[in-house]
């Protein structure tokens, strides 16, 4: 147990002297496991890790669904969406918010990206909301907290990332993020509606569309709700594996640029480069959380952790009811990842040591680290936000966020007290 806290403590100093968190995570877990076993056999446990993680067929399916997104943004699809969201939803109050929060679950529904989304709803639909006279503060919270939706609603390389270091069915994670995910955006349309109510000059109706302009608005992003349906439904069928349907969509994204006509020699050898950028840094955090992993399981922390949570006696739920406690309160200090890929290590031995199902758990750690996203001082999609948006000071996004945020704790609540929200379509999966 002494040689994890100062494993703990040497990471934190670590990444305070600003040392990238795949390399923090990789140097320490590196010392810790040649501490237990040698230095020679380290060498060799860290090569083999890296080795059989980079050839795993499971692990192509980030660079995959990375290169759908990227496909799909330079198709224009985000202005397409949110355009459709606008024409169902435009004419009541609070009307083009909720576009945004609708707008930006499609659009995560195949980017996977929390960041990506924030950034790329935040060009699109701010300048609209201000045209329209909506107020900053609920312009930027419906715009960062549809953005945390990218890292719930499938596929999302978040979920990935905890499937392989938990070793969980990946397609089960994606299914199991849909029902929480829709519960989500109808909690957050629910608190812009009551926001509206309340304080009907922060977001005034807008000019109600005609049948023919919203079918319209519809037809240009049918593309995108096919693609989806292709993807999650084939893996819910049985018709094709996560990594398979990745291969599925990233070649249904190519296409659909291709059709509409967005995607030109220039853009090609961006989207190539960004994803191969992406895929990069997404697979040296990987690699260094696997090995930090294996130094926190050669130490027994988990084990020693799950005896004394037995001695205690305490009932399940308030085990459970602690850790999600201790991820809110490391959401205000950590980076969403970082605290993921520390504590995942550590608590998942437990929660399965208790009973509860990884694919369930895997979810709320989702919406902790969603709430995270938005939660001061270091939520990420408000920083992203205010760079986007360069007049738009962080202070006035969490001030913008902070009725999301009982939102949030409604969904997780809800989600932590009822698993059959999560787990009732894994369960009918083939």
């Amino acid at each position: 147990m002494t040689e994890v806290l100062f494993g703990f403590a040497g990471l934190f100093a670590l990444m305070l002297l600003r040392v990238p968190i795949a390399y923090s995570m990789l140097v320490v877990g590196f010392f810790g496991i040649g501490a237990h076993i040698g230095w020679q056999a380290a060498l060799s446990s860290v090569g083999q890790t890296v080795f059989d993680t980079g050839f795993s067929y499971t692990l192509s399916v980030l660079p995959l669904f990375v290169l759908m997104g990227n496909f799909l943004t330079v198709g224009g699809l985000s202005a397409d969406l949110y355009r459709a969201g606008n024409a169902l939803l435009g004419h009541f109050r609070g009307g083009l918010a909720m576009a945004t929060v609708v707008a930006s679950a499609s659009f995560s529904a195949v980017c996977g990206s929390s960041v990506a989304t924030t950034a790329t709803m935040a060009k699109v639909a701010m300048p609209s909301m201000r045209h329209y006279g909506y107020s900053d503060e609920l312009a930027a919270g419906s715009i960062a907290v549809g953005g945390t939706l990218g890292i719930l609603i499938p596929p999302s390389v978040v979920l990935v990332i905890y499937g392989i270091m938990t070793q969980t069915n990946i397609g089960k994670l994606f299914v199991a993020g849909v029902v929480p995910g829709l519960l989500s955006v109808l909690v957050y349309l629910i608190v812009i509606s009551l926001i509206a109510l309340l304080r009907p000059a922060w977001g005034p109706r807008g000019a109600r569309a005609s049948a023919g302009e919203r079918l319209e608005a519809l037809r240009s992003v049918w593309s995108v709700a096919a693609l989806f349906i292709v993807v999650i439904g084939g893996i819910y069928g049985g018709v094709f594996t996560a990594t398979e349907a990745a291969g599925i969509g990233a070649a249904g994204a190519f296409l659909i640029a291709l059709l509409r006509r967005t995607l030109t020699w220039r853009s090609l050898y961006e989207v190539l480069g960004s994803s191969a950028r992406t895929t990069g840094i997404l697979f040296s955090v990987l690699f260094g959380a696997l090995v930090f992993s294996n130094f926190i399981s050669l130490s027994g922390m988990p084990s020693e952790i799950g005896a004394w949570v037995k001695q205690m006696d305490a009932p399940a739920w308030v085990v459970i009811a602690v850790i999600l406690i201790i991820y809110l309160v490391l959401g205000c200090v950590l980076e969403t990842m970082s605290m993921i890929l520390l504590t995942v290590p550590v608590f998942y031995p437990i929660v399965a040591g208790l009973g509860f199902d990884l694919v369930w758990f895997g979810i709320v750690v989702v919406i902790v680290a969603e709430i995270s996203l938005i939660t001061p001082p270091v939520g990420l999609n408000a920083f992203v936000l205010s760079g986007v948006v360069k007049d738009l000071p962080a202070r006035v996004v969490f001030r913008g966020t902070l009725p999301f945020l009982v939102g949030s704790f409604v969904i997780l609540a809800s989600v932590a007290a009822v698993p059959g929200i999560t787990l009732l379509l894994p369960s009918l999966m083939r």
